[in-house]
């Protein structure tokens, strides 16, 4: 488990987020420790996806801050912008392998982008990052060719490649068995305790928040906002807020407001 007082690696200060005049996520705040597993989690249509959106620098926010290592990438631009972005990796739902690459091509391809490393040395690395998500020997595959769990293993691999600091995942479990499922949860947890890494989940998928989570966050979108904080179990087991309840006990619970 991560201190919970330990340092913070992301600050997100007031952020409010819209799609034109739909206000999504309204006034939120939150910090993100070194080296946890932290969760986003919600009903449907609650922000989470949209949150992490707005932390990765794929949109802009309406209002507020978020700072990655104490820099501000909603202010940042140019080679500050890139220096930020550097500091992450993403795995989005879908795995968005190149079907057109092997998993080599597809990991080794940020280090393209970014190094000025000769290839013997970026075809190396994308081999160990591979090897670390446990599909060594399977390099020359096309993703088409691999099962989904393995193709959300190539993806991890390849936001691994530049070695972020931070790797946020877009609901990992999606669309996988439940064996596959908890195959993929002990991975998260290995590279975190074993590579410090600081990992972003969001998700819905009890099993895996119980497993993976050292902390969460709940978003309500009725209010838009922030209705539940700190570990599943304590909020499981007494949180004050029936939906709150509800969700982690997959029960339906007669005082909730409709």
């Amino acid at each position: 488990m991560v201190n919970p007082n330990g340092e913070t690696i992301i600050k997100v200060e007031n952020l409010t987020a819209a799609y034109g005049e739909t206000v999504i996520i309204d006034n939120i705040s939150f910090e993100v420790k070194r080296g946890e597993v932290f969760i986003i989690l919600g009903g449907s249509g609650c922000g989470k996806s949209t949150a992490l959106k707005q932390m990765i620098g794929l949109y802009k926010p309406t209002s507020g801050r978020i700072l990655i290592d104490g820099e501000d990438i909603v202010s940042a631009w140019g080679g500050k912008r890139q220096e930020i972005l550097r500091k992450i990796g993403v795995m989005y739902q879908q795995g968005a392998l190149f079907g057109s690459m092997t998993l080599l091509e597809n990991v080794r391809l940020p280090l393209e982008e970014f190094t000025d490393l000769p290839p013997s040395a970026m075809d190396l690395i994308a081999s160990m990052k591979l090897k670390l998500v446990g599909l060594h020997g399977f390099e020359s595959h096309m993703p088409s060719e691999l099962s989904g769990g393995m193709q959300k293993r190539a993806a991890i691999a390849r936001a691994m490649s530049l070695d972020p600091q931070i790797i946020f995942l877009d609901e990992p479990s999606a669309g996988l068995d439940p064996i596959t499922s908890v195959e993929l949860d002990h991975l998260i947890l290995s590279l975190a305790r074993n590579l410090k890494i600081t990992f972003v989940v969001v998700t819905h998928e009890l099993p895996s928040i119980y497993t993976i989570a050292d902390r969460v966050i709940m978003l309500d979108k009725r209010v838009k906002r922030i209705v539940a904080e700190g570990k599943p179990k304590d909020l499981k087991d007494h949180s004050e807020n029936p939906w709150v309840r509800q969700f982690f006990n997959r029960e339906v619970t007669s005082d909730v407001s409709e």
